[in-house]
């Protein structure tokens, strides 16, 4: 019998079962909460002649969650949400407690205007707006001599 499948009794198998694991908090069970969970969220993307607009789909957030950085031709979106709830009474103490996280990274073409990029969040969509310079300069070709 291999290890996974081991009958040590109705608990340790309603433990096994639950946790897809013989020892769910041994720390190298990758399962078992090691890290922070990051999840990537749905995108649109909608180009027309004078923009892109971007909506992702983040519910659960506020707009004071989110933190939208361009670095190097790269726009990053990300969000945290922490959430903490403690309740006393005379005979018990409950205390729960939840993390949410996204990240979204997206290569922006040549034609955005960085400076203009413009973000709103409504009903659950994070709508970034990223309009388009009117036309890329192109510069004349130069003939380099060799000296």
């Amino acid at each position: 019998m291999g290890a996974l499948t081991k009958d040590r009794g109705f608990w340790p198998k309603m433990v096994q079962d639950f946790f897809g694991a013989e020892d769910p908090f041994h720390m190298n069970n990758k399962f078992w909460f090691t890290d922070k969970s990051v999840e990537v969220p749905s995108a649109n993307v909608i180009e027309s002649e004078k923009e892109f607009k971007l909506e992702l789909s983040a519910p659960g957030f506020d707009k004071k969650d989110f933190k939208i950085e361009v670095e190097e031709g790269i726009l990053n979106i990300s969000a945290e949400k922490e959430m903490k709830m403690e309740e006393e009474k005379e005979n018990y103490r409950k205390r729960e407690f939840s993390y949410s996280s996204i990240h979204r990274a997206f290569a922006l073409p040549e034609n955005v205007k960085d400076e203009q990029i413009d973000a709103k969040y409504e009903k659950g969509i994070l709508k970034i707006v990223l309009p388009k310079v009117k036309s890329v300069e192109n510069k004349p070709k130069k003939a380099i001599e060799v000296g």
